[in-house]
């Protein structure tokens, strides 16, 4: 497959575009007309995206907050950008409607939204993509760092991360209950099964 070129003023008809040429990977997204191009993940990526998944849908769903859901996705959180967050939360709609929803276009909130860092997705994830999710009102961004064993949490009133590497509590508006999550036991399942699979 050819690249794209590396350019600024790309629309969302552009990089859709290209996802319909391309519908797992590369990744595509646009922010403030720029296209960032994301690799296929690594192996211990992708055990991490499984892991925060588990993490957060049975919460979700015991609490009727939403859907807990991993890209590859098509969100438009703000117009004229596209972005794929690795795990996400989409909210329950305050009015579900009679009919189900298949497209992405329904979705223009998040009440999470979650990237594992990659080395080459560093700056992408803490600057970028940060800035974005916030000007998007996104409730809260996880940045999980599987190096470094924490996990940097944003909301928009911050002008720097909680950086968690023990317990922290995840109290979503709507919530009955809070979520506990243990960052060292996270990070430990990751490892684990990136063993398991690392000798065959």
């Amino acid at each position: 497959m050819v690249m794209p070129e590396i350019r600024r003023g790309w629309t969302t008809d552009d990089v859709r575009g290209l996802m319909h040429d391309s519908r797992t990977w590369p990744r595509y997204e646009l922010i403030d007309g720029e296209l960032f191009v994301t690799p296929a993940p690594s192996a211990c990526h992708q055990i991490a995206v499984s892991q925060v998944h588990l993490l957060l849908a049975a919460y979700v769903d015991r609490e009727r907050l939403g859907v807990a859901l991993t890209s590859p996705a098509d969100l438009e959180l703000a117009p004229g950008t596209l972005s794929q967050p690795d795990v996400f939360v989409v909210p329950a709609a305050r009015h579900p409607a009679e009919t189900e929803v298949t497209g992405w276009e329904h979705v223009t909130s998040l009440l999470l939204a979650v990237e594992i860092l990659s080395p080459s997705s560093l700056r992408t994830d803490r600057i970028e993509k940060r800035e974005h999710y916030m000007s998007a009102r996104v409730a809260e961004y996880w940045v999980v760092d599987l190096d470094a064993r924490v996990i940097e949490r944003w909301t928009g009133s911050q002008e720097r991360p909680v950086v968690c590497r023990e317990e922290f509590v995840w109290l979503p508006v709507g919530a009955s209950a809070a979520l506990t999550v243990h960052p060292r036991a996270l990070f430990d399942d990751i490892a684990r099964q990136g063993r398991l699979i690392g000798g065959r």
